[in-house]
């Protein structure tokens, strides 16, 4: 079982999966592979009967380490329109035991490996000996690196 599952709204759950699946990829986190040998997921979800329009309304990713919290998206008809209450942070600087010279390195490169998979770069912060950025998912989630 896992320790705890974290679910996130979405309009298109594959878009939002593939993007977090990127985010987390060094976590272990990756797009889940069709069960029986399906060659795709429109194929296995064809031959389970699940009618075209419920396609997408969930999508889990796939982590092999029990540990990690289980990232689930499900399908919402509204859009984003306030600030996040709760969000994810990557943790990317390591925190104040790394020297702020190295935190600003590994934030810049998790950056940039963030926006090139669709986030969006919203502003670079440091406070208390702590560097971060925040950035919007591609459904305008609010996140940490």
């Amino acid at each position: 079982m896992r320790p705890v599952q974290i679910v996130l709204d979405a309009q298109d759950t594959q878009r939002l999966a593939t993007f977090w699946a990127a985010a987390l990829a060094d976590r272990g986190y990756r797009l889940p592979t069709p069960p029986d040998g399906a060659p795709d997921w429109p194929t296995w979800l064809r031959a389970q009967g699940v009618p075209e329009e419920q396609w997408g309304a969930g999508f889990a990713l796939d982590n092999d380490d029990p540990a990690q919290p289980r990232l689930y998206l499900q399908r919402v008809p509204e859009g984003k329109t306030t600030k996040n209450r709760v969000h994810l942070d990557l943790l990317a600087g390591g925190g104040a035991g790394v020297p702020l010279p190295e935190q600003e390195q590994r934030v810049d490169a998790a950056v940039e490996r963030l926006v090139a998979a669709g986030a969006v770069l919203v502003e670079r912060r440091t406070e208390l000996g702590v560097h971060w950025a925040v950035l919007l998912d591609p459904e305008g989630n609010e996140f940490c690196a």
